[in-house]
């Protein structure tokens, strides 16, 4: 998203990505409204939504057997009033195209950086590995947007704060059918929670266990973790076989950190690379847009002109951090309220009295609704960037 709205804005860039395509399961497939906005703004949000998705009006909470509305999006501010789900690499192949439409775009694949270049104090570069070998990529700015595993933060010597997180997922998918229910939502049930993305022909299904649990699941065996499965969600139950083996079940460590400092001279880490994101409310991913979105907002003038300083660097974390801090506040307190008590439990859970309210009071399905679907602290796309149009145009 970045490497797109600089270019669009005019600015050189090179964008590298060490697979040959972005076709990676169980990644951050929700396209919140805050998102489908960035994609009015410049004027693409029809032709986005020509790609295949499942629309969210409305998220869900399930304790026991009853039901409630979570949040609410149908009153948000925007244009897209819905929550897209929608495979990312989807999203990745659009943002890819709508870049090569500028001269000035180039995306590398199957390149990987493996270094940084540093030239008296200031990164000027990154050395990379890719099919014709070993290169050297000059650059006035490196921004690191390689996720919570970042090899340019950890070579840029930026230091992370851990914050700690009790639990991890199991992602998996089984088919859908017409009969089930087609709202996507959280389960919560003695010992765990359930998740369920509807994905139109099948359901994204993400078991939520104890952090360093995984060992023991496996131990108990595969017939037990189907069980289990059909037990939290019993209109499964006649399709759990699609589980063949282990192979088909995918493990998400959960992390939640962050860089106090983002940034050195010549490099920046956005994204998952300057704050990882717990799963809680799927917002990392549009998190992560909004940092690329107020990155280029920041930066277009100085990269076009050759002048960008620690400064400039230093505004955009200032610019988002806060949002990051209170999002990552809510999700810590979820995790240690809720996800801690669930996972805790031994008998059948009974709905809190706030989550009673919420589903008893649609206005109030407003506020996670703006704060999921839009954040704390709302980006828009400069003019500039917003009504540039490639050369062909």
């Amino acid at each position: 998203m970045l490497g797109f709205l600089l270019a669009r804005a005019g600015v050189k860039v090179e964008v590298l990505e060490k697979h040959a395509d972005f076709l990676r399961d169980f990644r951050g497939d929700t396209i919140h409204p805050s998102t489908l906005e960035f994609m009015y703004e410049l004027g693409l949000l029809d032709e986005f939504l020509k790609l295949p998705h499942e629309k969210a009006l409305h998220l869900y909470g399930q304790v026991g057997d009853e039901t409630f509305t979570v949040a609410d999006f149908t009153h948000l501010p925007t244009h897209a009033k819905f929550l897209a789900v929608m495979p990312q690499w989807d999203f990745l192949d659009f943002l890819a195209r709508q870049g090569a439409r500028y001269p000035n775009f180039s995306l590398r694949q199957r390149t990987e950086a493996t270094d940084l270049i540093a030239e008296g104090g200031h990164i000027v570069g990154v050395r990379a590995t890719a099919p014709s070998g070993l290169l050297e990529i000059r650059a006035d700015l490196v921004v690191g947007t390689d996720g919570r595993h970042s090899l340019v933060r950890e070579k840029a010597g930026l230091q992370v704060e851990d914050l700690g997180a009790p639990m991890d997922v199991l992602w998996f998918r089984i088919s859908r059918r017409a009969s089930d229910p087609a709202e996507t939502m959280g389960r919560f049930a003695k010992g765990g929670m359930f998740v369920l993305i509807n994905r139109g022909e099948h359901w994204q299904c993400g078991l939520v266990i104890a952090k360093g649990s995984i060992e023991r699941i496996h131990a108990a065996g595969l017939p037990a973790f189907r069980a289990d499965v059909a037990e939290r969600c019993p209109f499964t139950a006649d399709r759990i076989g699609e589980i063949r083996d282990w192979d088909d079940v995918k493990l998400l460590t959960v992390a939640v950190n962050r860089l106090p400092l983002w940034h050195k001279p010549g490099v920046l880490c956005i994204g998952d690379a300057a704050h990882t994101m717990s799963p809680v409310g799927g917002v990392g991913v549009n998190l992560a847009v909004q940092d690329a979105v107020a990155t280029a907002n920041i930066l277009a003038t100085p990269l076009r002109e050759g002048r960008v300083t620690e400064a400039d660097l230093a505004r955009i974390q200032k610019r988002r951090t806060f949002a990051t801090r209170i999002i990552q506040r809510f999700q810590i307190a979820v995790q240690n309220r809720v996800v801690v008590s669930v996972l805790g439990s031994t008998g059948p859970l009974k709905a809190p009295f706030a989550l009673r309210l919420l589903g008893s009071c649609p206005f109030l399905q407003r506020l996670p609704a703006r704060m999921l679907g839009l954040g704390v602290r709302r980006e828009r796309v400069a003019p500039e960037i917003a009504n540039a149009r490639p050369p062909a145009d």
